[in-house]
């Protein structure tokens, strides 16, 4: 049996796709070496559950690590865990695990009740030395470093310090009360949740997961699947999606529905303005021949038709505006309306989350509503991922 769709065993609860961490925003740049630490870091699943298990991540590394202990905890404020609540992860029954370069690894289930957006403590020991470490950046929720093994500490020691990525895992999976399935969105820094406050849970897919739990909706498991700076169809900051797609939508466990989200970067890079200032050393992040509208279709395309292959629903999303950040050209807006008219009437869909009519100034329709951006007209704020949330009509998971 499979669990690739299979409503009736274990649902992705909680996703960050893996990134090299040269491939990411260079959050760990300057970063020292990981080696006889322990990391803690919290992650808040959407879905509820009565066992869990963790996928932990080596796919970018270049050499083995070990795991000398692992442990998940209903987390506590600042990083500690509430007593009484730990368990001891186990790997094939042993209490540590070497996870082979480029492979992931999947703990024990372990018996721990957890309701719907409970957050998780996740703490793992690394007696030795990971020499690349596979992450994803940015965290957007604060996790730590402690010298040495201290995995059982139930408060999060003084020599603690703050680690700047999501480091070395990328799920959390649940075994529910009740048959259930995954929604996997599938984006960019805008699906990532940039501009967002940190450790909040204000990324647009988090919030469409408070929204399935308030209403006990069964497809309540949301999986946020983007990366900050990735294509479609290049890799550049993170393995494009169309790369990652297999690995980091279709294996989801439970997995029901797609949500794509992705495209913006493409045209924007393709598009951009080109000189000698700091936008041309951005850029340099971003290889490959510049793709147009149609390219960004096919890509599309083929995603479709993958995922049509699972038996699983798949959504779009428009592109929303981006006129006044930096990589804006008229050219690029035109390549950008082109294939959200695409997305909405060529039936390729099973529905279509209209967030660029969501997003976009009544008065300039290039741009964002002044009050749902950060300040740089290409990222949402709070209010702005908000309003991408309540947009959508939750009897489309239902």
């Amino acid at each position: 049996m499979t669990e690739t769709n299979d409503t009736s065993g274990w649902v992705r609860s909680w996703g960050a796709s893996p990134q090299a961490a040269h491939d990411g925003l260079g959050s760990l740049d300057g970063h020292p070496p990981l080696a006889d630490v322990t990391l803690r870091q919290v992650v808040r699943v959407s879905g509820g559950g009565r066992r869990v298990r963790v996928r932990f991540t080596n796919e970018f590394g270049t050499a083995p690590f070990v795991i000398g202990a692992a442990r998940v905890a209903l987390a506590a404020p600042d990083g500690g865990v509430r007593p009484g609540s730990e368990r001891a992860l186990t790997f094939s029954g042993a209490p540590a695990v070497t996870v082979p370069a480029g492979a992931p690894i999947l703990s024990d289930p372990a018996d721990l009740p957890l309701p719907a957006l409970a957050k998780l403590s996740i703490s793992l020991y690394l007696p030795g030395r990971v020499e690349t470490c596979t992450c994803h950046d940015p965290a957007l929720e604060t996790g730590w470093t402690i010298p040495g093994d201290a995995v059982a500490a139930l408060t999060l020691p003084a020599s603690a310090e703050v680690l700047p990525v999501r480091a070395l895992i990328s799920a959390v999976e649940l075994l529910p009360d009740a048959p259930a399935r995954a929604i996997v969105v599938v984006g960019d820094s805008r699906t990532d949740g940039v501009g967002s406050t940190l450790d909040a849970n204000h990324s647009w897919p988090e919030l469409l997961a408070e929204r399935l739990a308030e209403q006990g909706v069964a497809a309540g498991y949301v999986s946020n699947q983007g990366i900050s700076g990735n294509r479609l169809l290049n890799d550049g900051i993170g393995v494009a999606a169309l790369a990652r797609f297999d690995r980091d939508v279709l294996a989801t466990p439970g997995l029901g529905y797609v949500v794509l989200s992705v495209g913006a970067n493409d045209i924007g890079v393709s598009f951009a303005p080109r000189d000698d200032g700091p936008l041309a050393d951005f850029l340099k992040m971003f290889p490959g021949e510049p793709v147009a509208a149609d390219d960004v279709i096919a890509g599309y395309r083929q995603l479709v038709a993958r995922a049509r292959e699972r038996g699983v629903r798949v959504c779009a999303t428009t592109i929303a505006p981006y006129e006044g950040a930096e990589i804006y050209t008229p050219e690029g807006e035109s390549a950008r309306q082109a294939v959200n008219e695409w997305i909405r009437t060529s039936g390729a869909f099973d529905t279509v989350l209209d967030f660029d009519a969501v997003w976009r100034d009544p008065d300039r329709p290039g741009r964002i509503r002044a009050d749902f951006h950060v300040g740089d007209h290409l990222h949402g704020n709070d209010a702005g991922y908000q309003a991408l949330a309540d947009s959508i009509d939750l009897s489309l998971f239902s």
